[in-house]
Protein backbone atom coordinates (compact mmCIF):
# COMPACT_ATOMS: atom_id res chain seq x y z
CA UNK A 1 0.00 0.00 0.00
CA UNK A 2 1.40 3.40 -0.90
CA UNK A 3 1.80 6.30 1.47
CA UNK A 4 -1.19 8.03 -0.09
CA UNK A 5 -3.48 5.04 0.25
CA UNK A 6 -6.45 5.81 2.39
CA UNK A 7 -7.81 3.23 4.76
CA UNK A 8 -11.29 2.29 3.59
CA UNK A 9 -12.64 3.03 7.04
CA UNK A 10 -10.79 6.25 7.84
CA UNK A 11 -8.80 8.91 6.01
CA UNK A 12 -5.68 9.41 8.13
CA UNK A 13 -3.22 12.24 7.50
CA UNK A 14 0.13 12.71 9.24
CA UNK A 15 1.49 16.26 9.23
CA UNK A 16 5.09 16.94 10.19
CA UNK A 17 5.56 20.57 11.25
CA UNK A 18 8.95 22.29 11.35
CA UNK A 19 12.34 20.62 11.25
CA UNK A 20 11.63 18.02 13.93
CA UNK A 21 8.30 17.08 12.37
CA UNK A 22 9.86 16.77 8.93
CA UNK A 23 12.54 14.43 10.29
CA UNK A 24 9.93 12.28 12.02
CA UNK A 25 7.89 11.96 8.81
CA UNK A 26 10.99 10.91 6.88
CA UNK A 27 11.59 8.18 9.44
CA UNK A 28 7.97 6.99 9.22
CA UNK A 29 8.21 6.76 5.44
CA UNK A 30 11.51 4.87 5.69
CA UNK A 31 9.83 2.45 8.14
CA UNK A 32 7.09 1.72 5.57
CA UNK A 33 4.22 3.10 7.63
CA UNK A 34 1.25 2.53 5.34
CA UNK A 35 -2.40 3.48 5.20
CA UNK A 36 -1.80 7.18 5.83
CA UNK A 37 -1.18 10.33 3.79
CA UNK A 38 2.00 12.22 4.66
CA UNK A 39 2.34 15.99 4.68
CA UNK A 40 5.21 18.22 5.75
CA UNK A 41 4.75 21.91 6.51
CA UNK A 42 7.65 24.25 7.13
CA UNK A 43 8.78 27.84 6.65
CA UNK A 44 12.27 26.68 5.68
CA UNK A 45 12.07 25.96 1.95
CA UNK A 46 15.47 24.28 1.83
CA UNK A 47 14.52 21.82 4.58
CA UNK A 48 11.14 21.27 2.94
CA UNK A 49 12.78 20.15 -0.30
CA UNK A 50 14.71 17.41 1.52
CA UNK A 51 11.53 15.71 2.74
CA UNK A 52 10.52 12.28 1.45
CA UNK A 53 6.82 13.15 1.73
CA UNK A 54 4.76 13.50 -1.43
CA UNK A 55 2.82 16.48 -0.08
CA UNK A 56 4.67 19.64 1.00
CA UNK A 57 3.42 23.05 2.06
CA UNK A 58 5.56 26.12 2.57
CA UNK A 59 4.26 28.29 5.41
CA UNK A 60 4.47 32.08 5.61
CA UNK A 61 6.33 32.83 2.40
CA UNK A 62 5.63 36.56 2.74
CA UNK A 63 6.89 36.64 6.33
CA UNK A 64 9.98 34.42 6.23
CA UNK A 65 10.86 34.59 2.50
CA UNK A 66 11.57 30.86 2.50
CA UNK A 67 13.80 30.93 5.57
CA UNK A 68 13.29 29.43 9.01
CA UNK A 69 11.80 31.27 11.98
CA UNK A 70 15.03 31.62 13.92
CA UNK A 71 13.53 29.86 16.97
CA UNK A 72 10.84 32.57 17.22
CA UNK A 73 7.53 30.84 17.94
CA UNK A 74 5.57 34.02 17.29
CA UNK A 75 6.91 34.11 13.73
CA UNK A 76 5.91 30.47 13.29
CA UNK A 77 2.39 31.27 14.44
CA UNK A 78 2.14 34.24 12.07
CA UNK A 79 3.40 32.10 9.20
CA UNK A 80 0.67 29.52 9.82
CA UNK A 81 -1.93 32.28 9.99
CA UNK A 82 -0.75 33.56 6.62
CA UNK A 83 -1.15 30.08 5.10
CA UNK A 84 -4.48 29.15 6.74
CA UNK A 85 -6.31 28.64 3.45
CA UNK A 86 -3.63 26.29 2.15
CA UNK A 87 -3.67 24.35 5.43
CA UNK A 88 -7.45 23.93 5.21
CA UNK A 89 -7.11 22.51 1.70
CA UNK A 90 -4.42 20.07 2.85
CA UNK A 91 -6.55 18.77 5.73
CA UNK A 92 -9.81 18.58 3.79
CA UNK A 93 -11.44 15.14 3.91
CA UNK A 94 -9.38 13.81 6.82
CA UNK A 95 -11.08 11.74 9.52
CA UNK A 96 -7.98 11.68 11.66
CA UNK A 97 -5.00 14.04 11.70
CA UNK A 98 -1.69 13.43 13.46
CA UNK A 99 0.46 16.50 14.08
CA UNK A 100 4.05 15.71 14.92
CA UNK A 101 6.67 18.32 15.79
CA UNK A 102 9.57 19.18 18.02
CA UNK A 103 8.63 21.78 20.62
CA UNK A 104 10.97 24.63 21.53
CA UNK A 105 11.87 25.96 18.09
CA UNK A 106 10.05 28.48 15.92
CA UNK A 107 7.91 26.75 13.29
CA UNK A 108 6.99 23.58 15.18
CA UNK A 109 6.13 25.45 18.38
CA UNK A 110 4.28 28.35 16.80
CA UNK A 111 2.55 26.79 13.79
CA UNK A 112 1.38 23.48 15.29
CA UNK A 113 -1.44 24.96 17.44
CA UNK A 114 -2.83 26.83 14.40
CA UNK A 115 -2.76 23.68 12.25
CA UNK A 116 -4.37 21.67 15.06
CA UNK A 117 -7.17 24.19 15.44
CA UNK A 118 -7.92 24.11 11.70
CA UNK A 119 -7.96 20.29 11.72
CA UNK A 120 -10.29 20.04 14.69
CA UNK A 121 -12.64 22.68 13.30
CA UNK A 122 -12.79 20.58 10.12
CA UNK A 123 -14.16 17.69 12.20
CA UNK A 124 -11.07 15.48 12.24
CA UNK A 125 -9.94 13.58 15.32
CA UNK A 126 -6.74 15.53 15.99
CA UNK A 127 -3.84 13.96 17.86
CA UNK A 128 -0.46 15.52 18.58
CA UNK A 129 2.76 13.60 19.11
CA UNK A 130 5.58 15.98 20.05
CA UNK A 131 8.97 16.03 21.70
CA UNK A 132 10.40 18.45 24.25
CA UNK A 133 14.09 19.45 23.98
CA UNK A 134 17.07 18.14 25.89
CA UNK A 135 18.10 20.19 28.91
CA UNK A 136 21.42 21.01 27.30
CA UNK A 137 19.50 22.97 24.64
CA UNK A 138 19.03 25.69 27.24
CA UNK A 139 16.34 27.05 29.61
CA UNK A 140 14.89 29.46 27.03
CA UNK A 141 14.15 26.70 24.54
CA UNK A 142 12.79 24.49 27.32
CA UNK A 143 10.43 27.16 28.55
CA UNK A 144 9.28 27.98 25.02
CA UNK A 145 8.54 24.29 24.48
CA UNK A 146 6.38 24.27 27.60
CA UNK A 147 4.28 27.17 26.38
CA UNK A 148 4.03 25.47 22.97
CA UNK A 149 2.83 22.22 24.53
CA UNK A 150 0.12 24.03 26.48
CA UNK A 151 -1.02 26.02 23.43
CA UNK A 152 -1.16 22.83 21.37
CA UNK A 153 -3.01 20.87 24.05
CA UNK A 154 -5.77 23.48 24.03
CA UNK A 155 -6.44 22.82 20.32
CA UNK A 156 -6.16 19.02 20.17
CA UNK A 157 -8.24 16.01 21.10
CA UNK A 158 -5.23 14.25 22.61
CA UNK A 159 -1.54 15.01 23.02
CA UNK A 160 1.37 12.62 23.57
CA UNK A 161 4.49 14.36 24.90
CA UNK A 162 7.93 12.76 24.71
CA UNK A 163 10.72 14.56 26.63
CA UNK A 164 14.01 13.98 24.80
CA UNK A 165 15.76 14.14 28.17
CA UNK A 166 14.30 10.70 28.93
CA UNK A 167 16.52 9.25 26.22
CA UNK A 168 19.42 9.56 28.65
CA UNK A 169 17.80 6.81 30.71
CA UNK A 170 17.95 4.23 27.93
CA UNK A 171 21.04 5.17 25.93
CA UNK A 172 24.62 4.17 26.57
CA UNK A 173 27.28 6.74 27.37
CA UNK A 174 28.92 6.31 23.98
CA UNK A 175 25.70 6.94 22.02
CA UNK A 176 26.42 9.68 19.49
CA UNK A 177 24.40 12.88 19.34
CA UNK A 178 23.19 11.98 15.85
CA UNK A 179 21.94 8.60 17.04
CA UNK A 180 20.21 10.21 20.02
CA UNK A 181 18.21 12.56 17.79
CA UNK A 182 17.38 9.64 15.49
CA UNK A 183 15.99 7.83 18.50
CA UNK A 184 13.84 10.85 19.33
CA UNK A 185 12.48 10.85 15.77
CA UNK A 186 11.82 7.12 16.02
CA UNK A 187 9.81 7.58 19.21
CA UNK A 188 7.60 10.04 17.32
CA UNK A 189 7.20 7.40 14.63
CA UNK A 190 6.18 4.78 17.18
CA UNK A 191 3.59 7.12 18.65
CA UNK A 192 1.92 7.70 15.29
CA UNK A 193 2.34 4.18 13.95
CA UNK A 194 1.11 2.55 17.14
CA UNK A 195 -2.23 4.33 16.84
CA UNK A 196 -2.52 4.19 13.05
CA UNK A 197 -1.90 0.44 12.97
CA UNK A 198 -4.84 -0.14 15.30
CA UNK A 199 -7.09 1.31 12.63
CA UNK A 200 -5.42 0.16 9.42
CA UNK A 201 -4.55 -3.45 10.33
CA UNK A 202 -7.55 -5.81 10.63
CA UNK A 203 -7.54 -8.04 13.68
CA UNK A 204 -9.07 -11.15 15.20
CA UNK A 205 -10.78 -8.87 17.70
CA UNK A 206 -10.93 -5.78 15.54
CA UNK A 207 -10.41 -2.18 16.59
CA UNK A 208 -11.58 0.52 14.24
CA UNK A 209 -11.60 4.29 13.97
CA UNK A 210 -14.77 4.56 16.05
CA UNK A 211 -13.06 2.84 19.00
CA UNK A 212 -10.10 5.18 18.81
CA UNK A 213 -12.35 8.24 18.55
CA UNK A 214 -14.33 7.14 21.60
CA UNK A 215 -11.22 6.94 23.77
CA UNK A 216 -9.22 9.87 22.39
CA UNK A 217 -11.80 12.53 21.53
CA UNK A 218 -11.34 15.61 23.78
CA UNK A 219 -9.24 13.55 26.17
CA UNK A 220 -6.40 16.05 26.72
CA UNK A 221 -3.17 14.31 27.64
CA UNK A 222 -2.51 10.83 26.31
CA UNK A 223 0.03 8.10 26.84
CA UNK A 224 1.04 5.54 24.24
CA UNK A 225 3.30 2.60 24.97
CA UNK A 226 4.49 -0.44 23.04
CA UNK A 227 6.03 -3.52 24.64
CA UNK A 228 7.50 -6.60 23.01
CA UNK A 229 8.79 -9.77 24.65
CA UNK A 230 9.42 -13.43 23.95
CA UNK A 231 9.80 -16.51 26.06
CA UNK A 232 7.75 -18.15 28.76
CA UNK A 233 6.64 -14.95 30.52
CA UNK A 234 6.30 -12.82 27.37
CA UNK A 235 2.74 -11.62 28.03
CA UNK A 236 3.42 -10.02 31.40
CA UNK A 237 6.78 -8.63 30.30
CA UNK A 238 5.38 -7.03 27.14
CA UNK A 239 2.47 -5.50 29.04
CA UNK A 240 4.79 -4.13 31.72
CA UNK A 241 7.01 -2.54 29.07
CA UNK A 242 4.01 -0.93 27.41
CA UNK A 243 2.71 0.76 30.55
CA UNK A 244 6.06 1.89 31.93
CA UNK A 245 7.86 3.36 28.94
CA UNK A 246 10.63 5.67 30.21
CA UNK A 247 10.27 7.83 27.10
CA UNK A 248 6.83 9.22 27.89
CA UNK A 249 5.85 12.16 30.07
CA UNK A 250 2.73 10.41 31.35
CA UNK A 251 2.22 7.06 33.05
CA UNK A 252 -0.88 4.94 32.75
CA UNK A 253 -1.72 5.30 36.43
CA UNK A 254 -5.22 6.67 36.91
CA UNK A 255 -6.20 6.65 33.22
CA UNK A 256 -9.95 6.49 32.57
CA UNK A 257 -9.80 5.65 28.85
CA UNK A 258 -7.63 2.76 27.61
CA UNK A 259 -7.12 0.99 24.30
CA UNK A 260 -5.30 -2.36 24.47
CA UNK A 261 -4.12 -4.24 21.42
CA UNK A 262 -2.21 -7.52 21.63
CA UNK A 263 -0.43 -8.88 18.56
CA UNK A 264 1.08 -12.34 18.27
CA UNK A 265 1.43 -15.36 16.06
CA UNK A 266 -1.01 -18.25 15.97
CA UNK A 267 0.70 -19.64 19.08
CA UNK A 268 -0.65 -16.78 21.24
CA UNK A 269 -2.80 -18.36 23.94
CA UNK A 270 -5.93 -17.22 25.72
CA UNK A 271 -4.06 -17.33 29.04
CA UNK A 272 -1.39 -14.96 27.68
CA UNK A 273 -3.98 -12.48 26.47
CA UNK A 274 -5.64 -12.53 29.88
CA UNK A 275 -2.31 -12.14 31.69
CA UNK A 276 -1.32 -9.11 29.60
CA UNK A 277 -4.72 -7.49 30.03
CA UNK A 278 -4.74 -8.03 33.81
CA UNK A 279 -1.31 -6.41 34.13
CA UNK A 280 -2.70 -3.30 32.46
CA UNK A 281 -6.02 -3.30 34.32
CA UNK A 282 -4.23 -3.16 37.67
CA UNK A 283 -2.62 0.18 36.75
CA UNK A 284 -5.68 2.10 35.54
CA UNK A 285 -8.74 3.61 37.22
CA UNK A 286 -10.61 0.31 37.54
CA UNK A 287 -13.81 1.90 38.81
CA UNK A 288 -14.27 4.37 35.94
CA UNK A 289 -12.01 3.21 33.10
CA UNK A 290 -13.50 2.72 29.65
CA UNK A 291 -11.37 -0.07 28.18
CA UNK A 292 -11.42 -1.15 24.54
CA UNK A 293 -9.62 -4.39 23.66
CA UNK A 294 -8.34 -5.73 20.35
CA UNK A 295 -6.11 -8.55 19.14
CA UNK A 296 -4.25 -9.19 15.89
CA UNK A 297 -2.80 -12.45 14.57
CA UNK A 298 0.46 -11.79 12.74
CA UNK A 299 2.35 -14.82 11.42
CA UNK A 300 5.54 -12.77 11.17
CA UNK A 301 5.51 -12.08 14.93
CA UNK A 302 7.21 -15.41 15.58
CA UNK A 303 7.82 -15.95 19.29
CA UNK A 304 7.25 -12.27 20.11
CA UNK A 305 4.15 -10.91 21.75
CA UNK A 306 3.50 -7.20 21.13
CA UNK A 307 1.31 -5.13 23.44
CA UNK A 308 0.16 -1.63 22.47
CA UNK A 309 -1.53 0.59 25.04
CA UNK A 310 -3.14 4.00 24.53
CA UNK A 311 -4.33 5.68 27.72
CA UNK A 312 -6.22 8.95 28.17
CA UNK A 313 -8.40 10.75 30.68
CA UNK A 314 -5.78 11.65 33.26
CA UNK A 315 -6.67 13.91 36.14
CA UNK A 316 -5.69 17.56 35.48
CA UNK A 317 -3.63 17.95 38.66
CA UNK A 318 -1.63 14.89 37.71
CA UNK A 319 -0.53 16.47 34.48
CA UNK A 320 0.12 19.86 36.00
CA UNK A 321 2.60 18.32 38.38
CA UNK A 322 4.65 17.21 35.37
CA UNK A 323 4.20 20.36 33.32
CA UNK A 324 7.26 22.19 34.49
CA UNK A 325 10.30 23.90 33.09
CA UNK A 326 13.75 24.28 34.61
CA UNK A 327 14.78 27.76 35.55
CA UNK A 328 18.24 29.27 35.61
CA UNK A 329 18.47 28.34 39.28
CA UNK A 330 18.01 24.68 38.43
CA UNK A 331 14.65 24.05 40.08
CA UNK A 332 11.37 23.47 38.31
CA UNK A 333 8.58 26.00 37.95
CA UNK A 334 5.19 25.31 36.40
CA UNK A 335 5.00 27.87 33.61
CA UNK A 336 1.21 28.00 33.67
CA UNK A 337 0.94 28.27 37.43
CA UNK A 338 3.53 31.03 37.37
CA UNK A 339 1.55 32.96 34.77
CA UNK A 340 -1.71 32.49 36.66
CA UNK A 341 -0.12 33.64 39.89
CA UNK A 342 1.13 36.81 38.21
CA UNK A 343 -2.29 37.53 36.74
CA UNK A 344 -4.14 37.14 40.03
CA UNK A 345 -1.82 39.18 42.23
CA UNK A 346 -3.53 42.15 43.90
CA UNK A 347 -2.17 45.23 45.62
CA UNK A 348 -1.64 44.85 49.39
CA UNK A 349 -4.03 46.52 51.80
CA UNK A 350 -2.57 49.91 52.78
CA UNK A 351 -3.92 49.57 56.32
CA UNK A 352 -2.31 46.22 56.90
CA UNK A 353 1.04 46.12 58.65
CA UNK A 354 3.92 45.63 56.32
CA UNK A 355 5.91 42.54 57.08
CA UNK A 356 9.59 42.23 56.56
CA UNK A 357 10.43 41.28 52.98
CA UNK A 358 10.89 37.58 52.40
CA UNK A 359 13.45 36.01 50.16
CA UNK A 360 11.93 34.92 46.86
CA UNK A 361 11.61 31.17 46.64
CA UNK A 362 11.30 29.11 43.46
CA UNK A 363 8.84 26.26 43.96
CA UNK A 364 10.51 22.92 43.46
CA UNK A 365 8.83 19.80 42.08
CA UNK A 366 11.24 17.13 43.05
CA UNK A 367 14.97 16.73 42.76
CA UNK A 368 16.47 17.33 39.35
CA UNK A 369 19.90 17.38 37.75
CA UNK A 370 19.85 21.16 38.03
CA UNK A 371 18.61 21.51 41.55
CA UNK A 372 20.90 23.56 43.75
CA UNK A 373 22.18 21.23 46.48
CA UNK A 374 21.08 21.93 50.03
CA UNK A 375 23.96 23.41 52.04
CA UNK A 376 25.23 21.22 54.87
CA UNK A 377 23.82 21.84 58.31
CA UNK A 378 25.88 24.30 60.26
CA UNK A 379 27.11 23.11 63.67
CA UNK A 380 27.76 25.61 66.45
CA UNK A 381 31.32 25.26 67.71
CA UNK A 382 32.68 26.65 70.95
CA UNK A 383 35.31 29.32 70.61
CA UNK A 384 38.48 28.24 72.47
CA UNK A 385 39.33 30.38 75.49
CA UNK A 386 42.80 31.81 75.81
CA UNK A 387 44.49 33.24 78.96
CA UNK A 388 44.82 36.99 78.73
CA UNK A 389 48.44 38.08 79.18
CA UNK A 390 49.69 41.50 80.21
CA UNK A 391 51.05 43.42 77.28
CA UNK A 392 54.82 43.73 77.14
CA UNK A 393 56.05 47.28 76.96
CA UNK A 394 58.76 47.68 74.34
CA UNK A 395 62.10 48.90 75.78
CA UNK A 396 64.91 50.62 74.01
CA UNK A 397 68.19 48.74 74.08
CA UNK A 398 70.86 50.26 76.31
CA UNK A 399 73.42 52.06 74.20
CA UNK A 400 77.08 51.94 75.22
CA UNK A 401 79.67 54.34 73.96
CA UNK A 402 82.92 52.69 73.06
CA UNK A 403 85.83 55.07 73.10
CA UNK A 404 88.42 54.50 70.46
CA UNK A 405 91.89 55.35 71.75
CA UNK A 406 93.79 57.86 69.64
CA UNK A 407 96.43 56.58 67.34
CA UNK A 408 99.94 57.13 68.70
CA UNK A 409 102.71 57.76 66.29
CA UNK A 410 106.31 57.15 67.31
CA UNK A 411 108.46 59.40 65.23
CA UNK A 412 111.61 57.72 66.54
CA UNK A 413 110.43 54.24 65.36
CA UNK A 414 113.02 52.75 62.98
CA UNK A 415 112.17 52.92 59.32
CA UNK A 416 111.22 49.58 57.65
CA UNK A 417 113.58 48.28 55.04
CA UNK A 418 111.03 48.57 52.18
CA UNK A 419 109.64 51.88 53.29
CA UNK A 420 110.79 53.54 50.08
CA UNK A 421 108.07 52.23 47.86
CA UNK A 422 108.91 54.63 45.09
CA UNK A 423 112.27 54.36 43.44
CA UNK A 424 114.49 57.39 43.05
CA UNK A 425 113.86 57.41 39.31
CA UNK A 426 110.09 57.36 39.80
CA UNK A 427 110.36 60.15 42.31
CA UNK A 428 112.07 62.25 39.72
CA UNK A 429 109.26 61.62 37.23
CA UNK A 430 106.54 62.70 39.62
CA UNK A 431 105.71 66.28 40.27
CA UNK A 432 105.00 66.88 43.94
CA UNK A 433 103.22 69.91 45.23
CA UNK A 434 105.42 72.58 46.73
CA UNK A 435 104.14 72.07 50.27
CA UNK A 436 105.18 68.40 50.13
CA UNK A 437 108.70 69.23 49.05
CA UNK A 438 109.51 71.09 52.22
Amino acid sequence: MSNDSSNKYANIKVIGVGGGGNNAVNRMIAANLTGVEFWVMNTDLQALNTSLADHKLQLGNKITKGLGCGAQAQMGEQSAQESKDDIKMAIEGADMVFITAGMGGGTGTGASPIIAKIAKEAGALTIGVVTKPFRFEGPVRLQQSEYGVQALRDELDALIVIPNEQLLKITEKMTTLIDAFKMADDVLRQGVQGIADLITIPGLINLDFADVRTIMSNSGSAMMGIGSASGENRAAEAAEQAISSPLLEETITGASGVIINITGSETMSLHEVDQAAQTIYEAVDQDNANIVFGSVIDKEAGDHLIVTVIATGFKPDKHQAKSAVPTARGTYVDARQSAQASATQTAPDASAPVAAPLATETPSLGKTHFETPTPPEQVDMETPQYTQLDPIEPTEPESKTVETPPVQYDINRPKPENADILSDSLKDDLEFPAFLRQ
